[in-house]
């Protein structure tokens, strides 16, 4: 298993160069297509106590800045990515998350920095986990190089920590060191055999693994306190949510994984 086709998101707020360069060098180790992507929309009419914002001249005004940061972002891309690696642009004007879900419909791998709260100019990270279809990377901020040396999987016996496990494959066959930990209050016989299970399936993969039951870290910050004991420097992670009416509710490690931007993180849902 590899990744064939690497969708990488640049956002229209921030410098493209350190997600396209990580992206470029993870195209390169993989052998893989990248897509470079954009996209932002212009915020739909407002009523105000004056009147209507963002009518007629006003929009297309700021349509047109939105077009001129999208083509700014693709001279970058196409200037980053190395000529030997095959690539192409796509870019929509319309909300990101919807977008990129479109066009990972055809890849193997969303790769993206994080997402902040304005819908129009930047990705919502947990609708775009809980709803592509896709293992999404979410890069450490501003980082350029993800090594993938050391990879924590998270583990549970759950449906999406399976997905996670497998949809991580290729990065956990180039990884030096796998470590599987599971958070349990208790090192029982349930949770010892899943863990052999697991090491077991990675092993039919020629991957060897370690494992570990980490006791007191009941939220995504004794996840990362871990990692970071483990010298990690990706996690891999099941995505733990569900839809309440428009908005992702999750669990706490979900939750905490996503706010967390010092390593890079992996989720499958």
């Amino acid at each position: 298993m590899s990744y064939k086709t690497i969708v990488v998101n640049l956002a229209v707020d921030a410098d493209p160069a350190p997600i396209v360069k990580l992206a470029a060098e993870m195209a390169h180790r993989f052998d893989a297509h990248l897509i470079g992507f954009a996209a932002a929309d212009v915020p739909p009419l407002v009523a105000t106590s004056e009147g209507l914002v963002y009518e007629g001249e006003v929009m297309q005004v700021k349509r047109q800045e939105i077009e001129k940061r999208l083509a700014e972002l693709r001279d970058s891309f196409e200037r980053l990515v190395p000529q030997s690696i095959s690539s192409e642009w796509k870019q929509y004007i319309c909300g990101p998350t919807r977008a990129v879900g479109l066009v990972a419909r055809s890849a193997d791998l969303i790769v993206t920095g994080d997402g902040n709260d304005d819908v129009f100019r930047a990705l919502d990270i947990g609708s775009l986990v809980l709803g592509a279809g896709r293992p999404v990377l979410v890069a450490a901020g501003n980082a350029e190089h993800l090594v993938g040396k050391t990879v924590l999987v998270a583990w549970k016996d759950s449906r999406e920590a399976r997905r996670a496990l497998s949809d991580s494959l290729p990065f956990l066959a180039k990884a030096k060191e796998v470590v599987v930990a599971t958070m349990e209050t208790a090192s029982g016989e349930d949770v010892r055999d899943s863990l052999a299970d697991v090491a077991v399936f990675l092993e039919q993969h020629g991957i060897m693994a370690r494992t570990e039951v980490i006791a007191d870290a009941a939220d995504g910050e004794g996840l990362v306190a871990f990692a970071r004991s483990a010298h990690a420097d990706l996690i891999v992670s099941g995505a733990y949510g569900h839809s309440r009416l428009r908005e992702w509710a999750f669990g706490g490690i979900t939750r905490s994984l996503i706010g967390e931007n010092s390593i890079s993180r992996l989720f499958s849902n």
